[in-house]
């Protein structure tokens, strides 16, 4: 039952990113429209932000359900799932913001 349910939420996730990749790809985007759009996967407008910190967020929840259950708690499987939420948050995360000021400096909040 539980896996269903995360196949069907990764499912209407996929739509939903589809839907986003489809506005990138509009011939009327601007520059300050997809900077915007880059922002808000980023910073969003309710905690924990965007999509990418959301993403990081879920991943440090699974580290520490790793953390409890993993064999002989050495790390083998936390680890890399903590790695995994850094990168996307620190690399990921700052290179859209990046990506935004280039495009749109005065949308910087």
């Amino acid at each position: 039952m539980r896996l269903q349910r995360v196949r069907a939420s990764v499912g209407i996730a996929s739509l939903a990113l589809q839907q986003i990749e489809d506005d990138l790809t509009a011939d009327d985007v601007d520059q300050e429209e997809l900077a915007a759009i880059l922002r808000e996967l980023i910073e969003g407008t309710d905690p924990p932000g965007g999509f990418i910190p959301f993403l990081a967020q879920l991943l440090t929840t699974a580290a520490r359900r790793a953390e409890q259950i993993e064999p002989d708690r050495d790390g083998d499987a936390s680890c890399p799932l903590h790695e995994a939420a850094a990168l996307i948050t620190d690399n990921a995360g700052q290179r859209l913001l990046w990506a935004a000021r280039a495009l749109h400096p005065q949308g910087d909040s």
